[in-house]
């Protein structure tokens, strides 16, 4: 009897169904910093049957027109200023599902010490992006440089500048060129992604930072709308927060904080 149901349980193991394989997840990233982090998520991931694919950019325009075209599954590199601009003027169907990390945006000289010594026509780099632009006006405006106008938001234009009492030129640039831009300019408001790589620490060389409380541009783990809801999100944010990526960030990351 006992070899009878041997037999059956191997011959109904012939028609078991195979393990399933890990589901794999394209994530687009921005190149730098975010590759140590993400090395380590792809790692605590796969502990979770989670395949994660990192696809590097080394620009803001790709990862959500990859998104959006069905190239990758999800992108982290941007927060909701941004996200709304590209929303607004492209029509992407496109949503955070979990934060990541804040970098405060930083203003740097090669030129000067202290925003004190700022004279009057120096001119300023500025990312040439509408958020990130309005993002570096703000912080010139909350070190007295400039006057914006009431109720612009954070996606101020130099359109808005009502107040230049130092007569500063405002240079618009690709943030991916502003660290080289310190040549040319007096002083420049840097992504800390494109800072760090060129050896410019935020807090140490920034000679004003803009405040990480109740900041806005926390950056975020995106999705497309309609998949918003599948198990994998779930698993993809579990898999970036928790307190070993928290503590990864504040080892590895200099000028940047965990957001959740």
């Amino acid at each position: 009897m006992k070899s009878r149901l041997l037999s059956l349980i191997a011959a109904l193991s012939l028609f078991a169904a195979p393990a399933l394989a890990d589901q794999k997840v394209k994530v687009g990233i921005s190149g730098g910093d975010a590759e140590i982090i993400w090395a380590k998520v792809k790692e605590i991931a796969a502990g979770d049957g989670l395949d994660v694919q990192v696809v590097v950019f080394n620009d803001y325009l790709l990862p959500n027109a990859a998104l959006d075209a069905g190239d990758l599954d999800a992108n982290a590199f941007q927060h909701k200023p941004f996200l709304d601009n590209q929303i607004k003027t492209r029509g992407y169907k496109i949503v955070p599902v979990g934060n990541t990390i804040v970098a405060p945006i930083g203003l740097y000289s090669k030129k000067l010490k202290s925003v004190a010594e700022i004279k009057d026509g120096a001119s300023i780099g500025i990312p040439n992006d509408p958020s990130n632009g309005g993002r570096a006006l703000l912080l010139l405006q909350a070190q007295k440089l400039i006057q914006l106008k009431g109720g612009v938001g954070i996606l101020p234009t130099t359109l808005d500048v009502t107040g230049n009492p130092k007569n500063l030129r405002i240079r618009e640039i690709d943030a991916a060129l502003l660290p080289r831009s310190l040549d040319d300019v007096d002083a420049a408001v840097v992504n800390t992604n494109y800072a760090v790589p060129a050896g410019l620490i935020p807090g140490r060389d920034s000679i004003a930072l803009e405040s990480s409380v109740d900041n806005p541009y926390n950056n975020f783990i995106a999705v497309r709308e309609k998949d918003k809801d599948s198990p994998w999100v779930a698993r993809l944010v579990r898999a970036y927060q928790n307190e070993t990526i928290r503590q990864l960030i504040k080892d590895k990351l200099p000028g940047q904080l965990p957001a959740f």
